[in-house]
């Protein structure tokens, strides 16, 4: 008989009639998805292996031709990075720098308490304690991806995503002699990454706020949206691999990572979003979770209890209206629209791919929009070659952002030759997929992070 408990968590399962495949297993998307990762557990990477690696995707270079040649340079290039980021881990760790994104911890380093197993089939490393600075960074490199974007559900931000990787490897090599090994690395790492995060989410104590109407400036007849300074886009191609490939985690890390809902997170009290985070995205059970946030059962499930309904009070009430799924072919299509007409200067083609209540943010910048026509009395001056606001003329290159269609745009301004990076627009689609809802409009330090260049 099949077992009635979900084998993740040990919750139990709902009425089966009618469910097939993982669905008929696991008890919810987020319990698929750890599931999904424990299964392809990364194996042991050295310094070595990558060192021999590069030497042996060099050695495979060619002039011709020139298409294959792209491909293994760019193959090249990444392993490259990734030894550069072992490489920075280790110096950082050998120095024990003391400037850190969080300078003064509220939390304890103490001993790792956590006790989820190792993945049975996955290459156990020298322990923790044995290691040197340069095969700590390379066994912590192995969940760099992961541990970024679980900083990033937590602070909504790109950038200190980054800064607070580094901080929780630093943190766990301080505190090695304190991991007994009856932890997953990756458990612990998880444990010091959100702690990490807290330390930074109390020091700051932001909290979003409304748009204000600027002055001079019509912003449409909607309710100004949440104003969230922070808040930055997360590249798709920076994801976990396991997240990336998988259809079910795919689909499990589009919607924890779509911008509405990490916009409504950041609502939510530190504790508050921890916990969410930690159960409903990464799937860990109540008690794994009180041992992150060392902590009781019961308080982890007081504080999804007061955090669930609250998250939803800041989401669209149509989940329909904001849960990101794979782009279709018809978004694609209005996507190249959206980007010719851009470039064509067509105001009147560009607005034909608008829903009438389409709404523009820029976040950290204070414009906002609520409406086709606000909206596009704001753009027609600087679209128009006769006006005196004319900024020059655009192209365009398509990403992908938290699971969503962006655009990167460049702009060449009268009298330069050189397209320069502009914006970034991350855009939401109206269900049905046939026009755009919603733009959120970044700025373009962050092309490089898109695998964009900063000028064409």
């Amino acid at each position: 008989m099949a077992a009635e408990v979900c084998p993740v968590c040990g919750e139990p399962l709902a009425a089966r009639a009618g469910r097939t495949g993982r669905g008929s297993v696991y008890c919810s998307a987020a319990c698929r998805q750890k599931a999904y990762r424990e299964r392809h557990q990364p194996g042991a990477l050295t310094v070595q292996g990558l060192i021999d690696e590069i030497g042996r995707r060099a050695g495979q270079l060619t002039p011709q031709p020139p298409a294959a040649l792209y491909t293994r340079v760019t193959e090249l290039a990444t392993a490259i990075a990734q030894l550069k980021r072992v490489a920075r881990t280790a110096r950082d760790t050998a120095a024990e720098p003391s400037g850190s994104v969080t300078p003064a911890p509220v939390t304890e380093l103490g001993t790792a308490r956590d006790t989820a197993a190792e993945p049975s089939g996955s290459v156990t490393p020298a322990p923790v304690t044995e290691l040197d600075e340069t095969d700590f960074a390379a066994l912590t490199e192995q969940y760099r991806r992961e541990i970024q974007v679980h900083c990033y559900r937590m602070t909504g931000s790109y950038d200190e995503a980054e800064d607070l990787v580094q901080e929780t490897f630093l943190r766990a090599w301080r505190a090695r002699d304190g991991f007994q090994g009856r932890a997953s690395a990756r458990t612990w790492l998880y444990r010091i990454a959100t702690n990490a995060c807290l330390d930074l989410l109390r020091r700051t104590a932001r909290r979003p706020q409304r748009y204000e109407p600027v002055p001079g400036m019509h912003h449409g007849d909607g309710e100004p949206p949440a104003r969230i300074t922070w808040l930055q886009p997360y590249p798709d191609d920076e994801l976990p691999v396991a997240e990336r490939e998988s259809p079910e985690s795919a689909g499990e890390s589009r919607e924890t990572l779509e911008l509405v809902l990490l916009a409504a997170i950041q609502h939510l009290p530190a504790r508050q979003r921890a916990a969410l985070v930690l159960r409903d995205a990464l799937g860990l059970t109540a008690a794994e979770t009180a041992e992150a946030l060392e902590t009781s059962v019961a308080s982890v499930n007081s504080a999804l209890q007061r955090a669930r309904p609250a998250l939803r009070e800041h989401l669209p009430g149509d989940r329909a209206d904001w849960r990101a799924t794979e782009p279709t072919r018809q978004q694609q299509a209005v996507l190249e629209r959206y980007m010719a007409a851009v470039e064509r200067l067509d105001l009147d083609a560009m607005t034909a791919l608008l829903t009438e209540d389409v709404v523009l943010t820029m976040p950290p910048n204070p414009f906002w929009f609520t409406g086709r026509d606000a909206l596009v009395d704001f753009v027609r001056v600087s679209l128009d070659p006769a006006s005196p606001a004319f900024l020059g003329h655009w192209r365009s290159l398509p990403a992908r952002a938290n699971g969503q269609l962006a655009v990167g745009n460049y702009v060449r301004r009268p009298g330069t030759s050189v397209f320069r990076a502009q914006v970034l627009d991350v855009l939401r689609f109206e269900e049905g997929g046939d026009r755009i809802a919603e733009i959120t409009s970044f700025e373009p330090h962050l092309f490089p992070a898109f695998g964009l260049p900063l000028k064409l």
